[in-house]
C-alpha cells in the first residue's frame, strides 16, 4: 500500500458531498464582477532575461508561475502555460509566452495538483531542467519520462550548482485521479544563493509551520499565495486568506511580500481584483510599508541590484 502523506497538527481538507452541496448552493446566489482581471506589464524584458545570467531576478508568469534567475541558473515554481483547468478558461494570459521563455536549468513542483503541475507545459520547456518534488512524486514523472527528478521530505536540503534549496511545509492536500489522494505530499521551496534567500510558499493554508520556518530562516522575498480563500469556511485548510497571509508574512519577518496564486484561474468564488483589494486593505490595517509589498503585473521582471 502507497503511503498517504499528512499535515503538521493533523489539518485534514477532506470535504463531503454534502459541503460540496452547499458550496454550490452558495455559489449560484454570488454575484461576481469578472470584467475586471489583472494587468499584463506593458514592458517585458524578455531579451534581457536571455541574456542574463549574473543579476538575480524574477518574473511572475502567472497563478504559481515564477521565472527566478539566481546565481547563473534559470529556475521555474510551479509552471503552468494551460489554457483551461478543467472546465473553467484561463482567465489571463502567461505574462511571457512558452515559446519565448529562455532555456531552465532547474523546476521545482510545490505538489501534484493540476494547476501546479502541468505536463503538456512540462514537454514544451526548453533545455534539460532538474526537477525537485515532493516525496512520492518522483514516480509520476519518471512513468512521463522525466530522468532528472529528486524527491524531497520536509526539511531536506541539497546544493545545486551554487545555490541550496530546501523543501519545506505547507498545509495542503493533493490528488490527480480517484485512487492517489495524498499519495504524494506538498510544500514550499527556499532558495538560497549567496546574498539572497527566495521562500516560495506554494499551496497552503494558514498554519502553524510559518513560524517554525522563520525560526531557520532569514529570508527577502517570500512568494505568497492570496487567492482561492472564499467560501472560507470550505477553503481554509488548504488555501490562505489574504489577511492571514499577512500574518503569516509578519511571523516569517520576511523583507518583501510578492502576492501569487490569483486571478489566473477561477478556483474558488473569489476574483483576482477582490483578493488583492483585501491584501492592501490587511496591510493597511498592520500599517506596513508600501515599500514592502510588490504587486507585479504579469511578465513583470523585478532585477534585484539594478537593471
Amino acid at each position: 500500500m502507497r503511503k498517504r502523506y499528512e499535515n503538521l497538527d493533523a489539518v485534514r481538507s477532506n470535504k463531503s458531498m454534502k459541503d460540496m452541496l452547499r458550496w454550490s448552493k452558495e455559489r449560484r446566489k454570488k454575484i461576481k464582477d469578472l470584467s475586471k482581471q489583472i494587468e499584463q506589464s506593458p514592458v517585458k524584458k524578455v531579451q534581457q532575461l536571455h541574456g542574463n545570467r549574473s543579476l538575480t531576478t524574477y518574473t511572475w508568469i502567472g497563478h504559481s508561475t515564477f521565472f527566478i534567475q539566481m546565481n547563473g541558473l534559470n529556475i521555474l515554481t510551479d509552471p503552468v502555460w494551460a489554457n483551461r483547468m478543467g472546465f473553467e478558461k484561463r482567465s489571463t494570459k502567461p505574462g511571457i509566452a512558452l515559446e519565448d521563455m529562455p532555456e531552465i536549468d532547474v523546476v521545482v513542483i510545490s505538489h501534484g495538483h493540476y494547476d501546479h503541475l502541468d505536463f503538456p507545459t512540462l514537454k514544451k520547456l526548453k533545455g534539460n531542467p532538474h526537477y525537485y518534488v515532493p516525496a512520492g512524486l518522483k514516480r509520476l514523472l519518471t512513468r512521463k519520462g522525466y530522468q532528472n527528478v529528486t524527491e524531497m521530505n520536509w526539511w531536506d536540503s541539497i546544493e545545486h550548482q551554487g545555490i541550496t534549496i530546501h523543501f519545506v511545509p505547507a498545509q495542503h492536500w493533493t490528488r490527480r485521479t480517484l485512487t492517489d489522494i495524498n499519495t504524494s505530499h506538498w510544500g514550499g521551496f527556499i532558495f538560497q544563493s549567496p546574498g539572497t534567500t527566495y521562500y516560495f510558499v506554494g499551496d497552503t493554508g494558514y498554519f502553524s509551520g510559518f513560524k517554525q520556518i522563520a525560526e531557520r530562516f532569514t529570508i527577502d522575498t517570500v512568494f505568497m499565495p492570496i487567492g482561492a480563500y472564499e467560501p472560507e469556511w470550505f477553503m481554509a485548510p488548504a488555501h490562505i486568506s489574504p489577511e492571514d497571509s499577512v500574518k503569516a508574512f509578519l511571523e516569517l519577518g520576511a523583507k518583501h511580500f510578492v502576492p501569487m496564486h490569483y486571478g489566473t484561474f477561477r478556483l474558488a468564488d473569489d476574483t483576482g481584483p477582490e483578493a488583492l483589494e483585501r491584501l492592501y486593505q490587511a496591510w493597511e490595517k498592520h500599517k506596513l510599508p508600501a515599500k514592502q509589498l510588490k504587486v507585479m503585473l504579469l511578465g513583470e521582471t523585478i532585477f534585484e541590484g539594478g537593471a
